[in-house]
């Protein structure tokens, strides 16, 4: 099939996506086309905002995908009689759909965008968490937002993320494990008929060659009064110089103007799951437990409740004070953290368990363990996503996309699988590991991740060429 043919078939599929929703009318630049309740979304801000918070309902049930196994791991393995090594890999197990996932997602969203591939996802989620990853959640944004809002919207995918942990987390102490599985697909069922409500990314309108579509997309999503002539001949610019009539293959992946930003993208998704983070939210009450706190599952809804503030208040400062800073001491943070768990953990095995210090140890241990969650929250949870969705040129984002995506999967798999059997091991030796990761992160970082901040997508991604 050509290139051409290529593109015929991603306008067709794209047609039942620009032609639906009250408010969203291709084809004409005049809001009097766009449905009456156009009106009401004149400011720009509320426009984009609107979008994003559509899209967020894909990370909210993800996020309650991975809070899933905490609170429900007693009761799976008493009910269904599995062994831990068993429940590793169920555990594990929305990993490896999310990791499938991003292996067609990448060229789900080039045909049909950015917004039909939410909506295809959200189909097997709903039937049962299957094969699924909402990677393009963050191209979209990034794709959509204006300049000076681009880091806090998007790190809104991650703080939704936080937020489904938290909820599965929190209703996981009122209902049993098959209940709350049933209360996962909600966010989803909100979320499909949304999706025809928002526009499609203008980025991805203008590579497929349909001009006035893209223009229409930009101006709702910027307001009808604005001007976006200078942001439209800058998109155009940015598409003609990507050449988008060339077919990307995995060999062209190795210029180095693809090369690099994908490296960097991948080794930050990479970095963000080895640090452990994945084993501890999945397993974060018998962590808990072994750290000697009663009440651990009340413990577990106070770390996803912490987690959400820190990621709320990342989304307030990623505009303000540069990804890469945050990233750094996001690093830092987790690296003397996971230091002083380990040390405790450690200390737990060899004194006393009636000891005044064991419950010393313990409160230590679980202190570390939430200002771990909260560095993780300041910057490598939310930023390495939204970096990828800012560095990488609009042609290669897709397949370079799912590349990046399928890589942090495959990591989020081993370390889920893997984080329950290190702890029966040994739970200092398992933190010791993931700090080594952590403090490798604050160099990779401050060595190779550029600055993003106050510089547009087209600028960001014509530096590396």
């Amino acid at each position: 099939m050509s290139f051409r043919d290529e593109e015929a078939v991603g306008r067709d599929l794209q047609k039942p996506f620009l032609h639906t929703g009250s408010w969203y009318k291709m084809g004409s630049r005049t809001s009097s086309t766009m449905g009456s309740s156009a009106q009401v979304m004149r400011d720009g801000a509320v426009s984009v905002l609107f979008c994003v918070l559509v899209a967020a309902l894909g990370p909210i049930q993800f996020g309650f995908t991975c809070g899933y196994s905490s609170p429900t791991q007693e009761a799976i393995i008493k009910d269904l009689k599995l062994s831990l090594s068993e429940f590793s890999v169920f555990g594990s197990l929305s990993n490896v759909g999310a990791m499938v996932g991003a292996i067609a997602s990448g060229q789900i969203a080039e045909y049909i965008g950015r917004k039909g591939s939410l909506m295809i996802a959200a189909i097997p989620n709903i039937i049962g968490w299957l094969a699924i990853s909402f990677a393009k959640v963050p191209v979209y944004i990034a794709e959509i937002a204006p300049q000076n809002m681009r880091g806090s919207l998007g790190s809104v995918n991650q703080l939704s993320v936080t937020i489904g942990i938290m909820l599965a987390y929190l209703l996981g102490l009122f209902v049993n494990w098959r209940v709350l599985a049933i209360l996962g697909i909600l966010p989803c069922t909100v979320l499909i008929p949304g999706l025809f409500f928002i526009p499609e990314s203008p980025r991805w309108l203008a590579k497929m060659g349909m001009t006035d579509e893209f223009e229409t997309s930009l101006q709702v999503l910027r307001g009808f009064d604005t001007d976006i002539s200078l942001e439209v001949q800058e998109i155009k610019r940015s598409v003609a110089s990507s050449g988008k009539r060339v077919t990307i293959r995995f060999a062209d992946l190795k210029r180095k103007r693809y090369w690099f930003p994908l490296t960097i993208g991948i080794g930050l998704l990479a970095l963000q799951q080895l640090s452990g983070i994945n084993g501890v939210l999945f397993y974060a009450t018998i962590i808990f437990q072994n750290a000697g706190i009663q009440s651990s599952s009340a413990a577990t809804v106070g770390l996803g409740a912490i987690q959400v503030i820190a990621t709320g208040i990342t989304t307030w400062l990623v505009d303000k004070s540069g990804r890469r800073l945050l990233l750094i001491i996001s690093s830092s943070l987790m690296t003397v953290s996971l230091l002083v768990v380990s040390v405790a953990f450690y200390l737990e095995g060899v004194v006393s368990a009636d000891s005044h210090l064991q419950n010393i140890l313990a409160t230590v241990s679980v202190v570390g363990l939430v200002v771990m969650v909260i560095g993780f929250s300041l910057g490598l949870g939310p930023i390495p996503w939204l970096i990828m969705s800012e560095i990488l040129p609009v042609n290669i984002k897709s397949l370079a996309g799912s590349v990046a995506t399928m890589t942090n999967w495959l990591t989020a798999w081993g370390i889920t699988m893997t984080a329950n059997l290190l702890l029966s091991w040994s739970s200092g030796g398992t933190f010791a590991i993931y700090m080594v990761v952590t403090a490798f992160t604050v160099f990779f970082t401050a060595l190779w991740v550029p600055e993003t901040k106050g510089r547009t997508l087209e600028e960001i991604q014509s530096s590396f060429r």
